[in-house]
C-alpha cells in the first residue's frame, strides 16, 4: 500500500512533495516553494514575451500531465491570497489548459522594478525568444531599470557587442521587425539591412529577400556600396594643333584621345578634288 502511494506521488511530479500555504501558515511563505492555487495568480504585466506557440504549449501540457510541473514557477505576493507571476508563464498557461487547481511556485519578495528585472533577465536566458523580443527586453532593462549596456551584459552573461547588435535591430522599420519575429528573415538579414540608410530602399530590399529567398551573404553583398571605377582624365594635347592641321590640309580636322593617350585624326573632305588635294599634301 505504501509503495502504491509513493508511485502515485511521483506521477504527480514535484507538486506531490510540496506543502500548501494552508498547512504552513500565512505570512510564512516568502522564500519557500509551495502549492499555490492557479486562481490566485495573475499574469505578469512586465512579461517580455508576447507570443506563445500553441504547439509547444500543447507539448508542455502533455509533459506536465504525465510528469507534473518539474520546475516551479516564480511569483510574488500582491495581497491576501493574491499573487503575480514573475517567471514561468508557459508552465502557468499549460497548467491552466489542463484545468489543474494548483501549481508549485517559489514565492519571492519583490517590488515592481525587481519583478521586471527578474522577468526580463530570466526570459532573455531562454532559447525560444525571437531576436526582437530579446532586443525589447534589453531596451527595457536599459530604460526602465536604468542599467548601462556594460552592466546589462554582466547581468545577462552576454558580450556587450552582442547586446549592441540586438539593440540595433530596433532601428529597423517595424515591418522588418515583424518579419524577423515571424521568421521570414533572420537576425543576420536584419543586421545587413541596417547598412541601408534610406527607409524606402531598406523596405524594398526586405521585400526582395522574402520574395526571392536571398541568403544573408547575398544580402550583405547587395547592401555593399558599389565601387566606382576611377575615371582617368587625359589632357587633350591635340586641341591646340587643330587649327594648324586644318590650315595645312585646307579641310576640317577632328581629333579624339582615348584613356591611354592614343587617338585618331579625322580629315573631312567634300569632293574628290578636295580628297586629291589632301592626298598630295600627305605625299609631299
Amino acid at each position: 500500500m505504501a509503495k502504491a502511494k509513493k508511485r502515485q506521488a511521483m506521477g504527480r511530479g514535484l507538486s506531490a512533495l510540496l506543502p500548501t500555504e494552508e498547512n504552513l501558515g500565512k505570512g510564512k511563505v516568502e522564500g519557500r516553494v509551495l502549492e499555490v492555487p492557479l486562481s490566485q495568480i495573475e499574469t505578469n504585466p512586465f512579461q517580455p514575451r508576447t507570443q506563445f506557440n500553441p504547439e509547444t504549449l500543447q507539448e508542455l501540457a502533455s509533459s506536465i500531465a504525465a510528469l507534473g510541473v518539474i520546475q516551479p514557477i516564480t511569483i510574488r505576493r500582491m495581497g491576501a491570497e493574491k499573487y503575480q507571476l514573475v517567471s514561468g508563464e508557459r508552465r502557468f498557461r499549460a497548467s491552466q489548459s489542463l484545468n489543474l487547481e494548483t501549481i508549485p511556485a517559489f514565492i519571492r519578495v519583490a517590488n515592481d522594478k525587481e519583478s521586471l528585472e527578474m522577468a526580463l533577465v530570466e526570459n532573455i536566458q531562454r532559447d525560444d525568444l525571437d531576436p526582437i523580443e530579446i532586443a525589447l527586453s534589453y531596451d527595457r532593462l536599459i530604460n526602465e531599470i536604468n542599467l548601462t549596456q556594460e552592466e546589462m551584459s554582466k547581468r545577462v552573461g552576454k558580450k556587450r557587442s552582442t547586446v549592441t547588435n540586438y539593440l540595433r535591430l530596433l532601428n529597423l522599420d517595424p515591418i522588418i521587425q515583424s518579419g524577423i519575429r515571424d521568421g521570414f528573415i533572420s537576425m543576420g538579414h536584419g543586421r545587413a539591412l541596417l547598412a541601408v540608410e534610406d527607409p524606402k530602399e531598406q523596405l524594398n530590399l526586405y521585400k526582395k529577400i522574402v520574395a526571392t529567398g536571398m541568403s544573408v551573404r547575398e544580402t550583405e553583398q547587395a547592401v555593399k556600396p558599389k565601387k566606382e571605377t576611377p575615371t582617368t582624365t587625359i589632357e587633350d594635347y591635340t586641341a591646340k594643333h587643330i587649327d594648324a592641321f586644318s590650315d595645312f590640309f585646307g579641310a576640317a580636322v577632328q581629333t579624339t584621345v582615348d584613356k591611354k593617350g592614343g587617338g585618331k585624326i579625322i580629315i573631312s573632305f567634300g569632293s574628290e578634288k578636295e580628297f586629291q588635294t589632301i592626298r598630295k599634301k600627305l605625299k609631299s
